[in-house]
Order: C-alpha cells, then structure tokens, then sequence
C-alpha cells in the first residue's frame, strides 16, 4: 500500500479485516493524552511515504476503526488521510471521527468529519476561529468499512463518502496553500486501532 513507510510512533502490520488485505495501525497507550492536565490536539501519528510527490489529484482508499482496549474517554475512532507532507512533515488531512455519528446530540454528530492542518492548524483552532467550518456530519459506523475520495485541487479539497454524488465535506482554502505538495499518509490518533485498505493515489 506504502513502499517503505517511515511510521511516525505507529506500529504497522498487514492483516486481514473483514475479508480484505489491509493495513492495521496501532498506538502505545503511552499515545493517550490527559484532557485534564493539556490541551486534546491532532498530532503526526501515522505511516507515510516521501515516494509520493503529490500536489493536486485524487486519493482514494477504504477505512475502519476499532477501538482500542487502552482507548480514553475521549476516543472517537479517529482515522483519515494525510497529503502534501513535507520535509518538515507538516500536512494537510481529513479524518473520520465515527463514534460521533450515530450519538444523540447534535453537536457531536456535526464533528463526525473534519479537516486539519498540521502543526498549527489543528482542530481547537479551527473551531475556535471558524466555527463548523472545518467539519461536518457524515453516516460513518464503527468497525465497518468507509471508502473514501479525496479531491485536492490548488487551495481546495473535496471528501466524498460511501461513493457520494456530492462532497460531505468542501475546503476552498487548504491552509498550506495551493504550493505545497509531498507525500501521503495513513493517520490515525489515540484509542484507535486503524484498518486500511486498496489505496490509489492518482496525480494530475
């Protein structure tokens, strides 16, 4: 899926889930944050790979999170895709936050997706600034798989769903700018244990 993947804290093994090949990631405990002692962040967490030089084109793959057994309280299945990672490993990403969707408050169904920008644009910031702007509702179960279509073009990206006609999510305004490019990534954050499968990356 990613030739010679560099493993940013991650631990990678091929496996089979739910009868496809796959990619599972996994966290150390040691991963999990205090919500009571720091600020909760999106971090590097995930395997990546500088063979990829990639601008503006389309990634597609399939995703599905478990729980972890260590997983924290505030663990929602995080799992998506980096993109354009740099030398200096910043990044654009999208991620799934599926414990969200299917809960009974609102609020937290409207934060089942949601994009960041790594390191300075994470979600605490981008919903301090730009309320709802950055991320969305989407159908997503745990423990199934969820195929994925992200359309990256200049400052915008689009995420289609499930082979959705129209975007869930629309980003006019990547926040590493139209210039950055570099390598994708399979991310994940803490309490999720991560399956990946049939990753196509195509360039334009």
């Amino acid at each position: 899926m990613l030739d010679t993947p560099i493993l940013n804290t991650v631990a990678l093994r091929h496996t089979t889930y739910k009868g496809r090949e796959a990619v599972e990631l996994t966290l150390p405990i040691s991963a999990n944050q205090d919500p009571s002692r720091e600020t909760l962040i999106d971090r590097d967490f995930m395997a990546w790979s500088r063979d990829v030089d990639f601008s503006d084109g389309i990634i597609e793959l399939s995703v599905a999170s478990v729980l972890a057994d260590h997983a924290p309280t505030y663990a929602r299945g995080f799992i998506g895709v980096a993109f354009r990672i740099d030398a200096q490993q910043r990044f654009e990403s999208i991620y799934l936050r599926p414990t969200n969707s299917r809960v009974d408050d609102q609020i937290r169904r409207n934060r089942t997706v949601q994009y960041v920008a790594y390191p300075d644009y994470t979600f605490p910031r981008l919903r301090a600034e730009e309320p709802g702007k950055y991320e969305t509702y989407v159908d997503v179960p745990m423990e199934e798989w969820i195929d994925l279509r992200v359309e990256v073009a200049g400052s915008a990206a689009r995420l289609f769903v499930n082979n959705s006609i129209q975007p869930v999510l629309v980003v006019t305004d990547l926040k590493l700018g139209a210039a950055q490019r570099g390598g994708i990534g399979l991310w994940i954050e803490a309490g999720t244990v991560g399956y990946f499968a049939d990753l196509v990356v195509n360039s334009v």
